[in-house]
């Protein structure tokens, strides 16, 4: 049986596509299948695109597991050597925490600035502690006003010995002076030493009801 295409086509040309009460067979029929075959791919598509989006969110989620298992993973290789590093850390801490005296060492230390001074043949022209200390985290340090006059070698030679000392002692704010051949040498000498206990845990409360007091006027 040969099918007319031409008369097929001259009967879609005169279909008004605005009345559908007026179409003949043909046009309703491919306007059926096309309402057939639009249902299913409409859903099929709606439905595999929510799937493709989830599938994409799943890879996401995969590398990123991956990812963190590979930092785990690193972190787990090094935790001996994180904890040796810790150890070495707390250590030096340690030295340098010795380095500074406690309260009952500090007049010790005040004698022992004097005596290098004394000992290079320096004339102590001033030597003032300051009356109170400025208080750190965990350590106090003590400023020491000092002015002393000899020759520039044996000023050096006192500063050497300061650095020397076995407790941490910092010259600051040094001006030397020349008068008439005499040198005089002033500067600011910091002692340090580290707050015990019950300092620490005044410090901490001290901080604590700063920070409370603060809260407070907001």
């Amino acid at each position: 049986m040969a099918v007319n295409f031409n008369a097929i086509l001259d009967e879609f040309k005169r279909t008004n596509w605005k009345d559908p009460g007026t179409w003949h067979a043909i046009p309703k029929l491919v306007v059926l299948l096309a309402i057939l075959i639009a249902i299913p791919v409409t859903g099929y598509v709606a439905h595999n695109s929510s799937q493709v989006e989830d599938l994409e969110r799943l890879r996401n989620e995969e590398n990123s597991l991956k990812e963190q298992y590979l930092n785990k993973k690193k972190q787990a290789i090094n935790l001996d050597l994180h904890r040796q590093q810790l150890r070495e850390i707390d250590t030096q801490f340690g030295a340098l925490l010795r380095q500074l005296p406690n309260r009952s060492q500090m007049d010790a230390l005040l004698v022992d600035i004097n005596q290098a001074g004394l000992g290079r043949g320096l004339q102590f022209e001033l030597f003032r502690p300051a009356p109170s200390e400025i208080t750190r985290e965990f350590y106090a340090e003590r400023p020491i006003s000092v002015r002393v006059t000899g020759s520039y070698h044996d000023m050096g030679a006192f500063a050497s010995d300061v650095a020397q000392l076995p407790r941490i002692v910092t010259l600051n704010d040094v001006a030397i002076n020349n008068d008439k051949g005499t040198l005089t040498l002033e500067a600011v000498a910091k002692t340090f030493r580290y707050l015990d206990e019950e300092e620490m845990a005044k410090q901490r409360a001290a901080a604590k009801a700063a920070k409370d007091k603060k809260g407070g006027k907001k």
